[in-house]
C-alpha cells in the first residue's frame, strides 16, 4: 500500500509537468510509441496529418494499466472517416482516478495534396482536476504533417498544444507544448522500421526506435525502446474477420515496471481482405 501511494505522488509530480498529452494506442505504446509516420486511426493522438491517408470508417479504443495501478490508468479512443481529399476525426483520452485526472476530447480535420503530403489540425477541449485543489477547463490546438517521401519512407512531425494554454497565472503554468517528428522505413513488406525523436519544451529530447514484423499473415510482432528516461516495449497484433484487429503488449520502465495495454480496431473495409 505504501510502495503505490510513494508511486502515485512520484508519478502526480512528474505529470504536473507533463500535462495534457498521454501516449495511446496500444499499437503505438508496444512500439514505444516512435508512431508519427504511422497511417492508423492513433494518428489521431501521435499525427493528425496522417489520418488523411485512411480510407473509409476506422475507429479504435485502447486501454493501458500504467505501472499496473488502477490509479493510473490510461483510456482513449480513436475515430475517423474519409471525405473528398482528406479525413475528419473524432478521439478522447480519458487518464487518472479521482485523485488525479487528465480528459481530454477534440475534433480534426486532415486534407491530403497529391497523395503525397497531408496536414492535418485539431483543436481539444483539455480538463485538469487534481482532488480538490485545481479543476481547470481550455482549449488545445494540434498540427500534424506526413510526408511520402516514396513508397517506402515515410516523414511526419507534429505539435501539441500549439498555442501554449495556460492552467493558470500562478508561475505561468501552461499544459505541455510537445514536438515530435520521425520516419517510418518499410524495409520489405513485412519489416518496418521506426525512429522518433519527442520534445518536450522544458525536458530533454526523448528518441526512440522500434521494429514492427508481420510473422505470418495478419499476426505482427513489435518491440521498441525510448530513453530520458530508460523504457523498453513490445507487443502483438493479430486481424480478425469482419475488420477487426486486437493488438496487445507491455511496456517496461526501469524504476517503476510493468504497464500492459490493450486495444481493439475496427475498419469495415479490411473486411473484404480476409
Amino acid at each position: 500500500m505504501y510502495k503505490k501511494i510513494f508511486f502515485i505522488i512520484i508519478l502526480i509530480s512528474f505529470q504536473a509537468h507533463t500535462q495534457g498529452w498521454t501516449p495511446s494506442g496500444a499499437r503505438s505504446l508496444s512500439l514505444s510509441n516512435a508512431s508519427i509516420g504511422i497511417e492508423d486511426v492513433w494518428a489521431y493522438h501521435n499525427n493528425p496529418g496522417a489520418l488523411a491517408f485512411n480510407k473509409g470508417f476506422h475507429f479504435g479504443y485502447s486501454y493501458e494499466n500504467r505501472f499496473l495501478l488502477k490509479e493510473l490508468q490510461n483510456q482513449s479512443f480513436a475515430s475517423s472517416i474519409s471525405v473528398k481529399n482528406g479525413a475528419i476525426s473524432l478521439g478522447g483520452q480519458f487518464f487518472g482516478s479521482s485523485l488525479y485526472r487528465n480528459n481530454r476530447v477534440g475534433v480534426g480535420y486532415s486534407l491530403k495534396f497529391a497523395n503525397k503530403l497531408a496536414v492535418g489540425v485539431q483543436i481539444n477541449y483539455q480538463n485538469l482536476r487534481i482532488n480538490q485543489y485545481l479543476n481547470k477547463g481550455t482549449f488545445t490546438g494540434e498540427v500534424g504533417i506526413l510526408a511520402k517521401i516514396n513508397s517506402k519512407i515515410n516523414f511526419g512531425i507534429a505539435v501539441f498544444n500549439l498555442n501554449q494554454a495556460t492552467l493558470s497565472s500562478y508561475q505561468d503554468d501552461r499544459f505541455s507544448t510537445f514536438i515530435r517528428s520521425g520516419f517510418t522505413y518499410v524495409i520489405s513488406p513485412k519489416v518496418m522500421v521506426l525512429l522518433e525523436a519527442e520534445k518536450e519544451l522544458s525536458t530533454p529530447i526523448k528518441p526512440k526506435m522500434a521494429l514492427e514484423y508481420q510473422l505470418i499473415d495478419r499476426f505482427f510482432l513489435r518491440i521498441g525502446a525510448s530513453a530520458n528516461p530508460l523504457s523498453l516495449s513490445f507487443g502483438m497484433g493479430y486481424g480478425l474477420k469482419m475488420g477487426l484487429q486486437i493488438d496487445f503488449g507491455s511496456s517496461y520502465h526501469q524504476t517503476l515496471g510493468w504497464s500492459p495495454h490493450v486495444g481493439i480496431l475496427f475498419n469495415p473495409i479490411n473486411k473484404n481482405k480476409e
